[in-house]
């Protein structure tokens, strides 16, 4: 008696067995049974499937009274073996196709842009040469590449005089509030190194002395800064110069009480602090605790050197947020040509800025600050200085004047 063996594949059992009968007949006997993953369309999306095999009769099967003994175990083994997988060519022509597709269209998607025009690879470079943060030239050149036609591009110092109003558009000056309450009391916070020391002073002599015929204020200078060596003495000695009393306080009660004291027949309350690592988190917080002995009136004043990279200001900006200061000012403006890096990290996180101080000396070297003062020191324009004065115009004032 010939025997033949078979294997078929379907979705389902059911559609396995249906796809046997149909094909053989009553002459298949299903042996093995088992779950396979099949292919879907083009080979992509496989699921679970069965696989049944069995063998074939030549004739009709046996009565089961007559039918002769078999081992099924031997037939299994026989079955299992003659019903390993072989490679469907046509499959296999079908993958290639999808797989060459699928290069294809990965190729358009990494596709080298087109090259830039010129005139935006020049401003680019501009940018680069004064430190503008790779966000804020990012947002530059998107803002070109929408609003200039190819043939605006053309124009170059057309160009270039609306990027330095863009930059210049983006510079926030600080507006001084109405201030009636006396003493008023400003407070100047910042890391080591940023010159807060020479710029108290600059205040002080601005409003204490009666500096360009303005009429003096009845002026106190403090100092908490006691931990660094020669601190204290810098701070006596420009108050001794300028006639105005200086006090050193050590906590929280000394400087509450010396503020009572001063409440009243004094106008302004200048407070020097203490330089810290804005990653000192803790220590940052134990001087605010001390500090909130001036009451909620006080003014803070966040000062950054125009020295400093872009991304050390970012971090100085968003850790003594905690004192919530009302502006920032930028010292140190003479000691860099490139002050892109300042005017993107303010930006970036939306900062104003009150005063610009350049050199060492009192008060000379402090002026209020305005937008033009930043932009005729950019480096790589053609500034056309009249037409930014248009744009925009500042206070006949330099200094930020005492509001009654």
């Amino acid at each position: 008696m010939a025997e033949h063996y078979f294997t078929e594949q379907a979705y389902t059992d059911s559609d396995c067995k249906d796809k046997i009968r149909e094909k053989y007949g009553d002459r298949a006997n299903i042996l093995v049974r088992k779950t396979i993953r099949m292919k879907g369309l083009f080979g992509l999306f496989p699921r679970e499937g069965v696989e049944m095999s069995g063998v074939l009769r030549s004739e009709p099967p046996f009565r089961k009274e007559s039918r002769p003994p078999m081992d099924f175990e031997m037939e299994k083994k026989k079955i299992l073996a003659s019903v390993t997988p072989k490679p469907d060519p046509t499959l296999q022509l079908v993958l290639n196709e999808v797989r060459t597709i699928k290069e294809q269209i990965q190729s358009v998607n990494i596709a080298v842009p087109e090259a830039d025009h010129p005139s935006i690879i020049r401003i680019r470079e501009i940018l680069n040469l004064n430190d503008f943060t790779p966000n804020y030239s990012r947002n530059i050149i998107d803002r070109i590449r929408k609003e200039f036609s190819l043939t605006g591009l053309e124009d170059f110092d057309a160009l270039q005089d609306r990027v330095v109003e863009w930059i210049g558009e983006s510079i926030q000056i600080y507006k001084e509030e109405k201030n009636r309450r006396r003493p008023r009391i400003l407070t100047l916070v910042g890391p080591t190194g940023v010159g807060k020391t020479t710029t108290i002073a600059k205040l002080a002599a601005i409003y204490g002395t009666g500096f360009a015929g303005r009429p003096p204020l009845s002026v106190r200078l403090v100092t908490i800064d006691n931990y660094r060596i020669g601190g204290s003495y810098q701070i006596e000695k420009y108050g001794g110069i300028m006639e105005i009393p200086v006090s050193n306080v050590k906590n929280h009660g000394e400087l509450k009480k010396l503020i009572a004291l001063s409440a009243e027949g004094t106008d302004l309350i200048l407070i020097d602090t203490i330089g810290k690592n804005p990653r000192a988190a803790v220590e940052l917080a134990e001087m605010k605790q001390l500090l909130d002995a001036c009451g909620s009136s006080a003014e803070f004043y966040l000062a950054v050197a125009a020295t400093t990279k872009s991304s050390d200001i970012l971090e100085i900006l968003m850790q003594y947020e905690l004192f919530g200061y009302r502006s920032v000012i930028v010292t140190k403006i003479d000691e860099t040509i490139r002050l892109g890096s300042v005017i993107s990290a303010l930006a970036d996180r939306g900062k104003s800025i009150s005063f610009i101080t350049e050199g060492q000396q009192v008060p000379k070297d402090i002026q209020k600050a305005d937008v033009v003062r930043f932009l005729i020191n950019l480096e790589g324009f053609k500034i056309n200085r009249v037409k930014i004065e248009e744009r925009f115009p500042g206070k006949k004032t330099d200094y930020i004047q005492w509001s009654e």
